[in-house]
């Protein structure tokens, strides 16, 4: 896709990333959780204090990514280095936690965009691997991650309400 901008988030931000994540989120899981699951999900993950953390803690990153005529908001993108990592790995590694794209705008190539940004973002810090959570069922992410060389490497549990999940844990060796 032309013509994108690629911002990073601040707390002025706030209200358009709890929005964008609830659409989502909504958007792709909402369908295989109980809406009392979901419910409980989106009021704890994307309460706006739990959002204002993320954005202040150090070593987390978001950046949205904008139409670059009207501003408006299509995806976003949230890094992790260092202890903001939701795993530790004894690799020098990035996290991708979230690359989040609204609906209307899928398959318009802004997930390869934001993916090439990690990876680029990871190579300039002298990392040797990026990875990332991905909910077992989630074929279609799965195999957009598969086509850019990641693999299986482990899973967790991945709490959505009262559902136990199971996140495949997906790495990619980028020192080459």
């Amino acid at each position: 896709m032309e013509n994108m901008t690629l911002e990073q988030v601040t707390l002025a931000d706030l209200d358009a990333l709890r929005a964008i994540s609830i659409e989502t989120f909504t958007d792709t899981f909402g369908s295989y959780n109980t809406p009392e699951d979901l419910a409980v999900y989106l009021e704890t993950s994307y309460d706006p204090a739990k959002l204002k953390e993320e954005i202040q803690t150090e070593d987390s990153y978001f950046y949205f990514v904008k139409d670059a005529t009207s501003g408006e908001v299509l995806a976003y993108l949230k890094l992790n280095l260092n202890d903001a990592q939701t795993e530790a790995f004894e690799e020098a590694s990035l996290e991708i936690e979230r690359i989040y794209v609204r609906p209307a705008f899928k398959r318009r190539g802004i997930g390869q965009f934001l993916m090439t940004h990690a990876i680029e973002t990871a190579k300039s810090m002298g990392l040797t691997h990026i990875w990332l959570g991905v909910w077992e069922h989630n074929e279609n992410a799965q195999k957009f991650y598969a086509k850019n060389g990641f693999q299986r490497r482990g899973e967790h549990v991945f709490m959505v309400g009262d559902d136990r999940q199971v996140d495949y844990i997906l790495m990619k060796d980028i020192s080459a």
